[in-house]
């Protein structure tokens, strides 16, 4: 489908590329182009809209649906094959609840709408239980009769699924309080209507459940009302939790009056921060308080002490270590949990994350041997809200003995000092990293104090002005050093620096040794509250190569500058930002511009105003990537017209791969470009069946006639001229070039004959698609061996095995499957590991294509070829980008290569109608799957 003709397929992502992509003349909708306006209409608002939407058009309700929509789809399930097929072939496990309602719209034309409604689906491998509030509209065609169903929904599973599980915690929150052995109570509302009581709390207050609940607890137990609802009342209006120990309270039960002691808690209830009512948790110790009175008068305290103290406390009990206590410190700044979430439940089930840390064995040690462990910055993970948060703990656990001088809990003292200890390792980071980077860098730093001029410096500081190590220097000695004729740049940025702040500046120096070198001066000046200068402080540097290098760098550029200006191709060179800095001479004589024109104007000019946008596009993501730059585009000649060009550049790189700048040129193909228009328009009359095919086929032999022709002339000649001038200038200049200026001419060289070979090898690729197919039956063992021949010296030289066995025959283009067979012995060769002996072994069996999920003749035997290695390999990430040209995934200096060879491989197998895959493990080498069908009986 050509989607330029359909702009209500315009866009709507992933859905809108599928609909645009399929072959609609094969359904029962027919071609796009017989579609009516009203479903046009209806699919540019859903594949657009950002609301899941799903449509049923026509009498066999015909699928389509959105982007938004896709995700409750799942994977392994409906999605893409439901596009365009019959609703009820694909929502089978549904249908009987969706078609009525389908029916109810189409008949009656009203829309119908669902509220979590479950209606599980086949999706992720399996039916899941799935729930969506819906609603079904009509969309009615050109005559206004009803002939779709638009389904706007919004999948709710997540919520409900949620609700639920609230539901549940809730039913087991209250099963749990029941089951405690303390007296709860829930209390709701200013009335204090009792919500829950737990069989403990009806025991202690000598009452039935159901006399009690919905009704306010002092109609129940008027006797309490002066005592508690005071306290109650409190606690419900300003949040404040009531805490007490041996609450002393006259009861009315067991057909007595009697004062009973309570250890309790009042809690304020809070919804959504807003106080609902007041829990209420009572544990009697009547029979305990008079003979441990004043026993419990001291544990009352210390629970108070405990609650609001500012280091974490808690208390475990049993060999459980259920969460007896723990006071707001530990609930809200460590753990971060509420009480019903952590008081009565073991530790462990609570945090679950510390069964892998050192838990349970410290605490069973404390508990059993009675010792007490303490450490400092201790590290723990604990799971908050979701996410495993790093603490670092100052701790303290201790045994708690009962009166029988048994151990049977845990008291537990935690202090964070989390802050404290990332902000500690924060600035000793930043400090080891300057240290480190002044040291590799050999910055020297120092503090000059403009009053007392005390000097502290860095060691390095010596080095750089040539002094002795442990040598005591002043400021003066410093300053003595720079060259008198440097002196005025000292002063003029002092100057500068008591106006702005800053000072810096480079000179020169005489070091002790009385050799000369370069300095380069940073650093601030700080004033005091009068704004006087009261110290400096700043860093040093040698940068004497780096002068050296400019300057030698300066001699080269006029070298090449010669070199380029008396070839005919264009030449240019840009900075590592882009910005083109340099034309040979060819650019202006070609544009009639002046180099102060261009500079004026930029180099834009010359494009042709359609070709701008691409070509800046192309051209800053190469600078961004470091990638080649390859752009065929029209400049304009000084006479006006406009001549096709192909322009390439390539990025120049110092010995750590980082870029130093580029260097592209420009080849004239405009005779190549007509003659390839010409056979284009040719082509277009042939028949609309064939068309898409034969566009495919035009544009890779304009890309293949255009590299054919530059890389054996245009691209080839002027290399061979830059290695020939490159030689001659090393050779006229013997007696004065430097070495510097030696080793740039070897890099132009080298560089030369490593663009050559990338030219050769895109000559194979180019071959590679333009040859023609002839296949024969080959024996593959004579083809191995014919390759293992070619490599014997290399195999020689690293002591390699390439092992084959009985590979024997198939229907092949021979000199095409050479080709691959060369390349991924090679490869196996070039990428092995150093010290390693390279193994490669090579083995073929036939296998049917029925087995093979990418075969495309799944009624014939395929070629099964299989090379393997032991050598560097790759992480299977780049799995698919290993087969593009000009993919490397190792730099030029580990391993020599273009990145063409197993884009060459890749390509042959596609013109056997075969696939290629790769299994990999960084380390452990690889291992390449060819998979070759059988066609000796098919015209391919």
């Amino acid at each position: 489908m050509n989607s330029n003709n359909f702009d209500f397929l315009a866009n709507g992502g992933e859905m809108g590329n599928l609909t645009r992509a399929k072959d609609w003349s094969k359904t029962t909708l027919g071609p796009a182009q017989s579609w009516p306006q009203s479903l046009r209409t209806t699919l540019g608002i859903l594949l657009n809209s950002k609301f899941p939407m799903f449509l049923f058009w026509g009498p066999d309700h015909i699928c389509f649906y959105n982007d938004a929509y896709r995700p409750s789809l799942g994977d392994n399930g409906k999605h893409p094959a439901i596009l365009g097929q019959k609703g009820a072939d694909y929502w089978p496990e549904i249908w009987d609840f969706i078609k009525p309602l389908i029916d109810q719209v189409l008949q009656n034309g009203e829309a119908s709408w669902h509220e979590d409604q479950l209606l599980p689906i086949y999706r992720n491998g399996k039916l899941e239980d799935v729930y969506w509030t819906f609603s079904y509209s009509p969309v009615n065609d050109e005559n206004g009769k009803t002939n779709g169903v638009l389904v706007i929904c919004n999948e709710t599973t997540k919520q409900i699924i949620t609700r639920k599980k609230l539901e549940e915690s809730e039913r087991r929150f209250r099963n749990t309080v029941k089951q405690l052995p303390l007296g709860i109570c829930v209390l709701k509302g200013a009335d204090l209507i009792v919500e829950m009581a737990n069989t403990n709390y009806l025991h202690i207050i000598d009452r039935e459940e159901s006399a009690i609940l919905n009704k306010s607890i002092f109609d129940s137990v008027p006797e309490t009302k002066e005592t508690a609802y005071p306290i109650l009342k409190n606690v419900f209006e300003t949040g404040e939790p009531y805490y007490a120990d041996e609450f002393a309270v006259t009861l009315n039960r067991y057909n007595k009056e009697e004062l009973a002691y309570f250890n309790l808690v009042f809690y304020p209830l809070k919804e959504e921060n807003e106080i609902t009512g007041v829990i209420v948790v009572a544990y009697e110790v009547t029979e305990e308080v008079k003979g441990r009175y004043l026993l419990a008068e001291n544990e009352k305290a210390f629970r108070n002490i405990v609650i609001d103290s500012p280091i974490a406390m808690a208390i475990f009990r049993g060999n459980d270590f259920i969460i007896e206590m723990a006071n707001k410190t530990m609930m809200h700044n460590i753990w971060q949990k509420e009480e019903k979430e952590c008081i009565g439940i073991p530790l462990l089930d609570v945090f679950p994350e510390l069964k892998n840390q050192k838990y349970p064995e410290l605490l069973l040690d404390v508990l059993t041997n009675g010792k007490t462990i303490r450490e400092n910055e201790a590290v723990a993970y604990v799971d908050i809200k979701g996410n495993l948060k790093k603490f670092y703990l100052d701790y303290e656990y201790t045994a708690l003995y009962e009166k029988n001088g048994k151990a049977s809990g845990v008291m537990c003292t935690v202090y964070d000092v989390t802050s404290k200890v990332k902000a500690r390792k924060k600035v000793e980071t930043a400090e080891a990293r300057t240290r480190l980077a002044t040291e590799i860098a050999e910055i020297a730093m120092w503090d000059l104090n403009l009053k007392t001029k005390k000097l502290i410096y860095s060691d390095t500081i010596l080095d750089i002005f040539g002094f002795e190590k442990n040598t005591k220097i002043v400021h003066q000695d410093i300053r003595s050093r720079v060259l008198p004729e440097d002196e005025d740049i000292v002063l003029d940025a002092f100057a500068k620096a008591l106006k702005t702040g800053i000072y810096k500046y480079e000179a020169r120096i005489l070091k002790l040794d009385h050799s000369i070198a370069w300095i380069k001066v940073q650093g601030k000046i700080f004033f005091d509250e009068n704004k006087e200068p009261t110290k400096m402080l700043g860093t040093v540097m040698d940068f004497t190569i780096e002068k050296e290098i400019q300057h030698v760098l300066m001699k080269s550029e006029k070298k090449f500058r010669l070199l380029a200006d008396s070839i005919p191709q264009f030449i240019w060179t840009s900075d590592t930002l882009g910005n083109l800095n340099y034309f040979n001479e060819t650019v202006y004589n070609y544009s009639g511009l002046s180099k102060e024109e261009i500079e004026k104007n930029g180099w834009l000019q010359i494009v042709h105003p359609d070709d701008r946008e691409e070509n800046v596009k192309l051209w800053m993501e190469s600078v961004k990537t470091g990638n080649d730059f390859l752009f065929i585009h029209r400049f304009k000649r000084y006479d006006g017209e406009y001549r096709w060009q192909l322009s390439r550049a390539i990025a120049q790189f110092d010995e750590s791969g980082k870029i130093q700048m580029w260097v592209g040129t420009s080849t004239d193909i405009e005779e190549q470009k007509n003659f390839t228009n010409k056979l284009e328009d040719q082509i277009i009359e042939r028949t609309t069946q064939l068309e898409l095919k034969n566009r495919d086929l035009i544009n890779m032999n304009i890309e293949l006639q255009s590299f054919a022709y530059i890389s054996s002339h245009d691209l080839q000649e002027p290399l061979r001229k830059i290695q020939t001038f490159a030689s001659r200038l090393a050779m006229l200049d013997e007696q004065n070039i430097s070495a510097n200026a030696k080793s740039y001419l070897a890099r132009i060289e080298f560089s030369a004959k490593k663009m050559q070979n990338l030219i050769q090898d895109l000559l194979t690729y180019s071959r590679t698609n333009s040859a023609d197919r002839i296949f024969t039956t080959v024996k593959i063992d004579e083809i191995a061996e014919e390759v293992i021949s070619d490599f014997s010296d290399r195999i020689e030289e690293k002591n390699a095995v390439v092992e084959y066995q009985d590979l024997g025959e198939a229907n092949l283009i021979q000199f095409q499957f050479r080709q691959l067979l060369h390349n991924l012995v090679e490869n196996a060769l070039k990428f092995s590991i150093p010290g390693v002996p390279p193994k490669v072994k090579i083995s073929a069996t036939q296998i049917e294509g029925k087995s093979l999920p990418k075969a495309e003749f799944k009624d014939k035997t395929y070629l099964h070829l299989q090379v393997q290695d032991n050598g560097i390999g790759f992480e299977l990430i780049y799995k698919e980008k290993i087969f593009e040209v000009f993919q490397r995934l190792n730099t030029d200096s580990e391993y020599k290569g273009t990145g063409i060879g197993l884009a060459i491989v890749k390509k042959i197998v596609e013109n056997h109608r075969g696939f290629i895959t790769v299994s990999s493990e960084k380390g452990k080498g690889s291992t390449f799957n060819i998979y070759i069908p059988d066609l000796s009986e098919i015209n391919i």
